[in-house]
């Protein structure tokens, strides 16, 4: 099974960066993990939202295949502890089959399109984020959910 983090745009924060690329080497250990970074989208000022979020979408789409489990990072999702994530990564991944695609939209969040083929959604906080600090959150705790399931003495409850 491959875990992948679907990105709309760089990463050009550059501590955010480094805490991206330190949770992706940690991850690395326990899984086979890609990070996928869309390039953002050029001369959109004169573009709305909504076509924005469109366009981006169909860009995301590109990257999903048929057989993926598609989670969307989407502040109206599901909430979880770190233990259940853990718990709900290791259900995934015991189930087999379909490699877990975790998404992260742009500035504007998803379009239609990419919440209609989601198959699941998860909220990292009830608080917002900035689309490029919610990726070094995510791989973290992506990380910790490695850590928990093998017993490792990285998360302190």
């Amino acid at each position: 099974m491959r875990i992948t983090l679907v990105t709309v745009g760089k990463t050009d924060i550059g501590w955010v960066r480094e805490g991206l690329q330190t949770y992706v080497s940690r991850i690395r250990r326990h899984a086979v993990f890609d990070v996928v970074e869309i390039p953002e989208l050029k001369n959109v000022s004169s573009f709305s939202r909504d076509q924005i979020k469109v366009r981006e979408g169909e860009l995301i789409m590109k990257h999903l295949k048929p057989a993926d489990h598609v989670i969307l990072l989407d502040e109206k999702g599901v909430e979880f502890r770190s233990v259940e994530f853990a718990s709900w990564l290791q259900d995934r991944m015991a189930r087999g089959g379909r490699d877990l695609v975790f998404v992260i939209g742009g500035a504007y969040g998803f379009s239609a399109e990419v919440y209609e083929r989601g198959d699941s959604r998860i909220s990292l906080s009830k608080m917002t984020f900035s689309h490029q600090l919610v990726r070094t959150v995510f791989a973290e705790q992506l990380y910790r959910a490695f850590a928990i399931l093998k017993g490792e003495p990285y998360h302190h409850e």
